[in-house]
């Protein structure tokens, strides 16, 4: 039953009552991204709110048709259409809203090192690039597709390099972030997840607008 409430909301066949808003709509997304999208304490339900317009589009798009592997989101987004899958992502692209501190606190100092130093400026030897060579300087995303790396729970994102790494994650190919993922050992991962989620996301972060040089790798679909 409550599945049901949710995609009668999301879809737009809210209560007579309730003002038939892009944000009343929504509300069945704060159930597990948090008010506003602003994610909770659960560690893998992500913050949808302020991410680059198109990533979140393409990550909809990968739900509704199985490239993205999740059952409930599947189910609310299997009747939507390209159009009102961007109206959402829009919706949630555009609320600008304060980060709550890192849950990371308190790591140790040579893994800290560690994943900064792959965050920033990667492997050569391994041909693994730098986080920020793609996500931008600032770890916050490049419009129109690319996400923001900060304000993300140390377990999300060690599950979204498990999902790169077997291909229950995948993009268009060339698909950089499985390649890269694989290049990457588990003790690597481990380092830059702790050290990603123990930074503070600065107030009034925004996607950039365009990465300073070309990425480091060939991805597919703008890192879908």
């Amino acid at each position: 039953m409550q599945t049901v409430l949710c995609l009668l909301a999301i879809s737009g066949a809210s209560a007579a009552t309730a003002a038939d808003t892009m944000g009343q709509r929504m509300k069945a997304c704060v159930a597990c991204h948090g008010q506003e999208g602003r994610a909770t304490s659960e560690a893998f339900f992500p913050r949808i709110a302020g991410k680059p317009a198109g990533y979140l589009y393409n990550q909809l798009v990968n739900f509704r048709d199985g490239t993205r592997q999740n059952g409930t989101m599947a189910y609310l987004l299997d009747h939507m259409s390209d159009q009102y899958l961007r109206e959402i992502a829009g919706y949630f692209a555009s609320l600008e809203l304060p980060y709550p501190p890192p849950q990371t606190t308190n790591a140790a100092a040579a893994k800290l090192a560690r994943g900064e130093q792959l965050v920033r400026h990667g492997d050569a030897s391994r041909g693994i690039p730098a986080c920020a060579s793609c996500h931008g300087a600032a770890m916050t995303g490049v419009a129109p597709a690319i996400p923001g790396l900060l304000g993300l729970s140390r377990d999300y994102l060690l599950a979204q390099f498990g999902g790169w790494r077997n291909g229950s994650r995948r993009a268009a190919a060339p698909d950089c972030m499985g390649e890269i993922a694989r290049r990457l050992s588990a003790q690597d991962v481990s380092a830059m997840a702790v050290w990603l989620s123990s930074q503070p996301v600065p107030p009034g972060a925004s996607p950039a607008v365009s990465l300073p040089r070309e990425a480091a790798m060939e991805c597919g679909s703008g890192l879908r």
